[in-house]
């Protein structure tokens, strides 16, 4: 092992490192909290070894306060496949911003009912949180400003949505269809990551 890790180039052997760490977790289910945190020592080298990767950090964070383990478990699956299958990392990402949005409207006691589309789940979060341009006064300062990121903001979920069509898991595609690079599921991690934890954030200090 030692020879292999000398030899093989850096995101290799993270590969490698990134799947003794999942073999472990399979067949240790029950690790105590220090092997936890030993684990996501091990997990931050694979990642760098891999590459930049994405600090997924705030939205296990998030798993962790609301004791949401879907959530959690959506989180370590597309970390996981970021560089091994892309296509799943971009189409959990979508499906990330969906679990998000659900969990907060049923913490704030509005329960989705039915299906609807991450288009209309994103706006009914939004609107609850108060993060709507028509909610910013025109007299506020930067105003303009603060209107174009949440509208940019509001259409992250419905693009997500669309990239997840084209390149990601969910949809059957055509037998010779060629899928993205790990470097375009980073950015969708990224992004969802990020999302969720602002509107989190948001929806945690609105309750205080």
């Amino acid at each position: 092992m030692r020879t292999f890790w000398g030899n093989e180039e850096d995101h290799l052997a993270g590969r490698v490192l990134s799947g003794l760490i999942e073999y472990y977790l399979e067949h240790n289910p029950d690790s105590d909290a220090a092997k936890q945190t030993e684990v996501e020592h091990c997990r931050s080298i694979s990642q760098r070894l891999m590459g930049a990767a994405p600090s997924l950090a705030p939205p296990k964070a998030v798993a962790v306060a609301f004791n949401a383990k879907y959530f959690a478990d959506q989180v370590q699956r597309m970390e996981s496949a970021i560089h091994s299958d892309p296509a799943l990392a971009i189409g959990t990402a979508k499906e990330i911003i969906e679990t998000c949005c659900k969990t907060i409207l049923a913490e704030r006691g509005k329960p989705v009912q039915g299906s609807p589309d991450i288009s209309t789940l994103t706006k009914e979060v939004l609107k609850e949180l108060k993060l709507v341009p028509e909610g910013v006064s025109d007299q506020a300062r930067g105003s303009d400003t603060i209107k174009r990121i949440l509208r940019s903001l509001g259409s992250i979920g419905n693009d997500l949505a669309e990239l997840r069509g084209l390149y990601g898991t969910g949809h059957g595609k055509h037998g010779q269809a060629t899928g993205l690079t790990p470097r375009h599921a980073r950015l969708a991690a990224a992004t969802a990551a990020a999302f969720c934890a602002f509107l989190f954030d948001t929806h945690k200090d609105k309750q205080g």
